[in-house]
């Protein structure tokens, strides 16, 4: 027997060795599904730089581009003016822009405070109130527990007064009163605590979070919001130059001629003098609310929870005059997206 075993070996130490071969195999298995893993993913992380640098050369290729183009625009004499010109308008109407864009984050700002702060007046008076009732409940409270107080307290002087014969015959009853006074204070104090507790959490309570705008009030800073739109556009609506610097903004360098030198310079002449009349203008909210007001009766809405107008109800351009006069020409500004005036809307 030990021959045989020395021959073919133990059957026991075979299985174990088939059992590390195994797991062996299996690790062997699971590590080269790991790298497949890993290689796959580092093939999707190559696409994906890949395809980014190809964005990226172009996006400079296609400035390049633009350079080169400006750079022959530059040495060609008849253009020089031309470009100074564009870029003048588009300046035009970055500014532009960024005066309605101020206007409207302002406007939304002080809605939202206003709205804020009422909100939070209306909190303060409830939770007063809320407070007040509740001391007053503990006032009233605290007036039974001392009448209870007194009446135990006058109870028991009364039957330390008795004398022996009628102590025997009243004792029961006036320790029944005595039991059930003792049994009202404790209620009484059990009331005050609750009182006291839910006086305590009226205080401590925090007051609500800012709340967005309604649809009513989003409606109405959009009128106003036209209506400065407007009013830009009727500033710099003589000799077309809104709609030149709408044309600058949306058109790439070199797309647009405005003529030789003499024309250009006199662009540039009206360009400066209406900006700075602009910087210089006169208060005119009245003029505004009132040219709001003319919005708000003509424009209609897709839904009832849109607060942005159709644009095509909203296209009439009302010039308010400070003399009260009104005069109205036809001027899609939302439908034409003057001043990026879609993108400040409130929504």
């Amino acid at each position: 027997m030990t021959s045989l075993t020395a021959i073919f070996g133990n059957a026991s130490d075979q299985s174990a060795d088939n059992e590390k071969e195994s797991e062996k195999l299996l690790n062997l298995y699971w590590n080269r599904a790991e790298l497949k893993k890993e290689f796959a993913s580092l093939r999707e992380e190559q696409f994906r730089l890949k395809d980014i640098i190809k964005e990226k050369e172009g996006a400079a290729a296609r400035l390049q581009q633009k350079l080169d183009h400006l750079e022959n625009l530059l040495l060609d004499p008849e253009w020089i003016y031309n470009i100074v010109t564009y870029y003048q308008l588009r300046g035009l109407n970055l500014r532009c822009q960024g005066k309605l864009a101020k206007f409207a984050e302002q406007l939304k700002q002080q809605r939202e405070q206003r709205q804020h702060s009422q909100l939070l007046a209306d909190w303060n008076a409830g939770r007063a109130s809320e407070a007040a009732d509740v001391q007053r409940q503990i006032g009233e409270q605290r007036m039974r527990l001392q009448t209870l107080e007194d009446q135990l307290q006058a109870e028991r002087q009364r039957l330390i007064s008795m004398n022996g014969l009628l102590r025997f015959f009243r004792r029961r009853s006036v320790t029944r009163m005595l039991d059930r006074l003792a049994a009202d204070i404790d209620v009484a104090h059990a009331n005050e605590r609750e009182l006291l507790l839910a006086f305590d959490e009226i205080e401590k309570r925090e007051p609500p979070d800012t709340q967005g705008l309604d649809i009513r009030s989003k409606r109405s800073i959009n009128f106003m919001i036209l209506a400065f739109a407007q009013q830009l556009y009727l500033h710099f609506h003589d000799f077309d130059l809104a709609s030149l610097a709408k044309e600058a903004g949306e058109k790439s360098i070199g797309a647009i001629n405005y003529g030789g030198k003499a024309s250009c310079d006199e662009i540039l002449g009206r360009i400066a003098k209406r900006v700075e009349a602009l910087d210089s203008a006169a208060d005119f909210a009245n003029e505004l609310k009132q040219r709001a007001r003319l919005i708000a009766e003509k424009a209609r809405f897709r839904l009832e929870s849109d607060a942005v107008p159709v644009s095509a109800t909203v296209a009439t351009v009302y010039d308010v005059r400070s003399n009260g006069t009104v005069s109205e020409e036809d001027g899609n500004l939302l439908g034409e997206n003057y001043w990026n005036l879609s993108q400040v809307l409130s929504r």
